[in-house]
């Protein structure tokens, strides 16, 4: 019946990672598109990632910003299931809260929320501050192929 919890956890850090990573590099490829091209070029993944970023005259940003915002858009509700708590009848709420806190826990949005703070901002904040060396991992590379 449902999830084991061991595949809510692992579900739940790697679709943070997923939507950290793609929000992260939505800011870090604005942010390098005003550094001259000899700057970019100082770690092979990052290089790579530029190159086939700005190919075809740099109509892949756009693609990319596109598909992902569709990616983000699905890896959201997907944390907001796995983090959606539904109690069954007689059971008592969780940690011995309000009738009222248990049915803002069953909504959803309580992933909703910690996604926007810990996946989307946090992310954004380092990828505005470090751009290069954000663009430096091969993840970002291979989030950009995929």
């Amino acid at each position: 019946e449902g999830v084991p919890p061991t595949v809510t956890v692992v579900l739940f850090f790697l679709f943070m990672s997923v939507v950290g990573m793609l929000e992260g590099m939505r800011i870090a490829f604005f942010a390098v598109s005003k550094i001259a091209e000899e700057d970019r070029s100082n770690s092979s993944w990052a290089k790579r990632t530029c190159d086939v970023l700005f190919a075809n005259e740099g109509r892949n940003l756009p693609g990319f910003m596109v598909g992902r915002q569709m990616c983000v858009t699905l890896c959201f509700f997907i944390i907001a299931r796995v983090t959606t708590i539904k109690l069954n009848e007689g059971d008592e709420n969780i940690f011995g809260l309000s009738d009222g806190a248990q049915a803002f826990f069953e909504t959803g949005l309580l992933g909703a929320l910690i996604t926007t703070i810990v996946a989307s901002i946090m992310w954004q904040l380092v990828a505005s501050s470090f751009p290069m060396a954000f663009l430096s991992t091969p993840v970002s590379y291979v989030l950009l192929r995929w």
